[in-house]
């Protein structure tokens, strides 16, 4: 049975029902609720909706950007993946604006041939086929990427010889290399932690966060536990191989000791828009971190603060409650993905390596997309 999607559209309802309307800083209006959980059973299948179509590779493409460090939205368009689109642009209009009313002060590349400011479409087939101006203008300041790979510590890292010191840039921290050291040696820890919320850059991103950070809780597997990952994964849920092993011998064949559940928070919802991808991402995270350090996935935990619908997706919201949902599908992580797990080099030096097509669903199906307005 699927339980997420009908988790989600209970919240969509209860956003309906007893949602407050207030305004906010794109002008659109929201219903609005405050303080609301989602809890799902990876075992239940990949946390893909059902109940509207989403497009999967943006989901991987976005999450692997992160990963990789990136801030810079021309990874994604040459991906086609245009979820962060209306944001890099509007900040280009936004610069636009300030330079004042008079064109002699503004650069030729804020113009298209007719002499007016570049469309959306034009200005991201710009960022996709001219390198420079994507490196100027493409770049989104320290949001995700940066502060998952490359924190900021405001040290200065320094090197010296002979008495002579050469100045080689600031201290930073990769969390997600951390984070997977400290699952690695000590899986225990109550300090699985990463945070995207880092409040001396906020000022410099093109929008705050709005899932801040996530923590990651392992535990042991029981004998028990441990055997049914084996008959399912090992012996194909075949009956008449019952698994039966003891710890020892499960040892030898390498199956995981514990399982790995992730809690992600977020301030800030776009509950018809944002929640599915943010479900579906995590998920993703999730089974690639539990995949690193050989454990099972087990339960992903959705915290939101403001959970809202925007005043112009209500419909759509209504079309999406009418749908019975289908069954969740299953991730496939193709031979591409599973060669790099195998070679030993970082994980690091693995993400670089990955591309949006090593992660496909399986028997993925759903009702068809619901075309709503994304608020920037």
């Amino acid at each position: 049975m699927n339980n997420l999607d009908k988790q989600y559209t209970a919240l969509l309802q209860d956003i309906l029902d007893n949602g407050v309307k207030k305004n906010d800083r794109t002008g659109t209006g929201t219903l609005s609720l405050f303080g609301r959980q989602i809890r799902h059973k990876m075992s239940e299948g990949f946390p893909l909706l059902t109940t509207k179509k989403i497009h999967f590779k943006s989901v991987v493409t976005e999450l692997l950007w992160f990963l990789r460090g990136d801030t810079n939205i021309k990874y994604l368009v040459d991906n086609d993946c245009h979820i962060w689109d209306g944001d890099v642009y509007k900040k280009f209009k936004n610069q636009f604006d300030w330079l004042g009313e008079t064109n002699h002060l503004r650069p030729n590349e804020f113009f298209n041939d007719s002499n007016e400011i570049l469309t959306k479409e034009e200005f991201i087939n710009k960022i996709k086929t001219d390198d420079e101006f994507a490196k100027k203008w493409g770049d989104l300041g320290p949001v995700y990427g940066k502060q998952w790979r490359s924190w900021g510590t405001g040290e200065t890292v320094t090197v010296g010889h002979n008495g002579q010191h050469t100045l080689l840039g600031e201290k930073v921290v990769d969390q997600i290399a951390n984070l997977i050291n400290d699952l690695k040696t000590n899986p225990d820890s109550r300090r699985l932690m990463v945070s995207a919320w880092n409040v001396g850059e906020l000022d410099k991103m093109t929008l705050p966060p709005c899932h801040y950070g996530f923590q990651v809780y392992t535990r042991e597997l029981s004998l028990e536990e441990r055997n049914q990952w084996f008959q399912i994964h090992r012996n194909g849920n075949n009956p008449t191989m019952k698994s039966d092993w003891k710890d020892f011998e499960l040892d030898q064949q390498n199956i995981p000791k514990r399982a790995i559940s992730l809690m992600y928070n977020a301030r800030s919802q776009d509950v018809p828009l944002g929640t599915p991808f943010n479900l579906a991402s995590y998920g993703l995270l999730l089974e690639i971190i539990a995949k690193e350090v050989n454990m099972v996935p087990d339960e992903l935990i959705t915290n939101m603060g403001d959970c809202h619908i925007y005043l112009n997706q209500i419909d759509g919201v209504k079309e999406q409650l009418t749908r019975e949902p289908y069954e969740l599908p299953k991730l496939i992580c193709k031979d591409e993905y599973w060669y790099l797990n195998d070679v030993d080099i970082s994980f690091s030096e693995k993400i670089e390596k990955f591309k949006p097509d090593f992660f496909k669903v399986e028997d993925y199906q759903s009702h068809p997309t619901i075309k709503m307005p994304l608020s920037n």
